[in-house]
């Protein structure tokens, strides 16, 4: 089963709004910008969906599922279980290459696109660093602790937090069961990076990107990025010269989905997204979709 958290009505009239959280991460990332995106004006129907192994989706009993492949099917599943129009997603880091794939396989679908700290290309040194947290952070021994690991692990990408934001951060990594801080995640999501070689380039996915070329596009980046570089970035622009960027300064990967600043961007990108739609010809609904 997968936890799909809902924010306003299937009937509202604006254009939905569909969140993919990043690896590790889940619809908590959305707390922020989903009731502001629902709430509009226009009013607007927003869907986060928990990966399967994260938040409150079922972990999988075969670990070898955890791939992009079985994700997408995943998501496009959920799209149809709830009729959904469509929509502009949001994609965090993994989410955002979800995103890519879903507009090859269903371009209809996707109405506009924000890529917070992920493109086409993906820096080795920034997976790498993921690879060496997942299922291996330190053994926190409150949620207050978790956040000061957080702390001593991510302040060179985030200097500027705050005590309050570090302990949100912490509360968005892990959970209490049983008496215990653990993972918010599957620590068996390790395993995906089996055999993972700093030394050799990834797959980019420049060809799933050119299949948004008709669509509103938003890029974010955290100037302290290491996993989505201002040379990508650079190269995503030239490709798609009316794309829409902006860099977040003093944060890392990947950037925090608050704050006025922030939120009043992607809720500006959210309109123009909705007035590209109005003067195209209607899409078919999610119902037709197949894979």
């Amino acid at each position: 089963k997968l936890h799909v958290r809902e924010y306003g009505t299937r009937s509202a009239p604006g254009l939905p709004v569909v969140c993919l959280p990043g690896f590790t991460r889940t619809a908590a990332d959305f707390a922020a910008l989903a009731p502001v995106l629902a709430e509009g004006p226009p009013q607007r129907r927003v869907i986060v969906i928990d990966s399967r192994g994260r938040g409150r989706s079922d972990y999988d009993s075969n670990p070898a599922n955890y791939n992009l492949i079985v994700e997408l099917s995943d998501i496009v599943n959920v799209l149809i279980a709830l009729a959904m129009r469509p929509a502009v997603f949001i994609g965090t880091s993994r989410g955002g290459l979800l995103t890519m794939l879903l507009g090859a396989a269903q371009p209809t679908m996707i109405a506009g696109v924000v890529f917070n700290d992920v493109g086409p290309v993906i820096e080795p040194k920034g997976l790498a660093r993921i690879k060496s947290t997942v299922g291996n952070l330190p053994q926190p021994r409150s949620l207050q602790d978790g956040a000061e690991i957080l702390r001593r692990l991510m302040s060179p990408h985030f200097p500027k937090l705050t005590a309050d934001q570090w302990l949100g951060f912490a509360q968005q990594t892990w959970q209490m069961k049983n008496g215990a801080v653990v993972p918010i995640y599957d620590p068996r999501l390790a395993r995906v990076f089996a055999g993972f070689d700093i030394e050799r380039r990834l797959p980019t996915l420049w060809n799933e990107f050119d299949t948004l070329a008709q669509v509103p596009m938003l890029v974010i980046r955290g100037a302290n990025s290491d996993l989505l570089s201002a040379a990508t970035v650079t190269a995503m622009r030239e490709r798609r010269t009316k794309m829409e960027w902006f860099e977040v300064p003093d944060q890392g990967h990947a950037p925090l989905l608050e704050g006025n600043d922030i939120l009043s961007r992607i809720g500006q990108f959210v309109t123009t997204c909705e007035h590209a739609t109005a003067k195209a010809p209607a899409a078919p609904a999610a119902a037709s979709l197949a894979m």
